[in-house]
């Protein structure tokens, strides 16, 4: 007589395949979620609007640069030195700080009067405007925001001048309307600035994300001009200033060099055909204040001309090595990835559901049922 050999499971495997069981007798209603999420997900990226992405990759200059030969020949007659400035003077802006400034109120505040134009409309608008009036919204958006505009509306009825804010001429930075500051907030929202932190230039790419394409090549090429000039402006600000004071001594050497030619040529007319020797002296006096005002002259003139040349020196170049382009497809919304996710997510709901949800929910009724059952006793 043949032993039969029973298989034991341990209580691990047991319960595993009692869980694999479960699933397996259920599969139905975990296929049938599965489609209901991906019917939801259809119905989610097709309700959200399209948003188109224009970039720019960058790459800012080393701004160590030493002068040209020709700048050191002026420095040197001049008796300047061009590179004198400190090392933490000329790098007062690093590339890191690109997104800070970008973010930056008065620089957002910047683009509000922005001309822009759909690429389906000539017509040219500024960038809040199409903010408000030309974007769309998914459906339950209007659901969503009901509350909040709800409760507005109800507050606008108890303020005593609603009709103050639009009184404004222009935007205050110091102190920005609810609009304005929702209008800054979704424009900063639209503006991506991300470096590389491994290489030695730290590249910079540069991205606008609008809902329309020609909006966004726009908005990009705006942003990156706009920064162009900020970085400018404090870069050259100290530079400018001392530009800005050697040409106030090259006018004032000027008018000096004038004045005392002026006074030697009266005097020297004046005495033409006298032979005094007091006369002869007071003309070589001035002559010689003529020639002293004429080289402080020619000293501040080239002072300003080492001046201007630390000013164009000091300008920061960003290397463009991919220029803001109109988008051709659309960024937003990325409907696989809506897809994968919202089958994921009805998939381990429905799988949770049935292996412990569903027994959760009976052990309660039963409890609840000899609760009610001992207490009728």
């Amino acid at each position: 007589m043949e032993k039969i050999k029973t298989i034991e499971h341990s209580p691990k495997e047991a319960g595993l395949l009692e869980m694999v069981k479960k699933l397996w007798d259920n599969r139905i209603l975990i296929l049938s979620v599965c489609a209901v999420g991906v019917v939801a997900s259809l119905i989610i990226g097709f309700s959200i609007p399209k948003e188109y992405t224009a970039s720019i990759f960058i790459v800012p200059e080393n701004s160590r640069r030493s002068a040209s030969s020709g700048i050191s020949a002026l420095t040197d007659m001049a008796g300047t030195d061009v590179n004198s400035s400190s090392a933490t003077e000329r790098d007062a802006i690093y590339s890191v700080l690109y997104p800070a400034i970008i973010h930056s109120t008065p620089f957002i505040v910047r683009l509000f009067d922005v001309k822009v134009r759909e690429q389906k409309d000539s017509t040219a608008i500024p960038l809040s405007q199409y903010l408000k009036e030309r974007q769309k919204r998914p459906w339950w958006s209007a659901i969503t925001s009901a509350p909040s505009r709800l409760m507005g509306w109800g507050m606008s009825l108890f303020k005593e001048n609603p009709k103050a804010d639009k009184a404004k001429s222009q935007t205050d930075i110091f102190r920005l309307t609810r609009e304005e500051a929702g209008i800054a907030g979704a424009i900063s929202s639209r503006i991506g600035v991300e470096i590389d932190e491994k290489s030695r230039r730290r590249k910079v790419t540069l991205s606008v994300t609008m809902q329309d394409p020609l909006v966004a090549a726009t908005v990009a090429d705006t942003v990156l001009a706009h920064l162009k000039e900020y970085v400018t402006e404090y870069r050259t600000r100290k530079a400018r200033r001392m530009l800005e004071y050697t040409e106030k001594l090259r006018k004032d050497a000027q008018l000096e060099y004038y004045d005392a030619q002026e006074k030697y040529t009266r005097y020297a007319d004046a005495n033409r055909n006298l032979a005094i020797l007091t006369s002869r002296a007071e003309l070589t006096r001035l002559q010689n204040e003529m020639n002293l005002a004429l080289a402080t002259y020619n000293q501040t003139e080239l002072q300003v001309q080492v001046a201007e040349a630390k000013v164009k020196r000091m300008i920061p170049v960003l290397a463009i090595i991919q220029p803001a382009m109109v988008p051709l497809a659309p960024s937003k919304p990325r409907k696989m990835m809506i897809l994968v996710g919202c089958v994921l997510l009805s998939g381990v709901g429905s799988i949770v559901w049935v292996l412990f949800g569903r027994d959760f929910l009976r052990s309660i009724k039963r409890k609840r049922k000899t609760s009610d059952g001992g207490e009728s006793e």
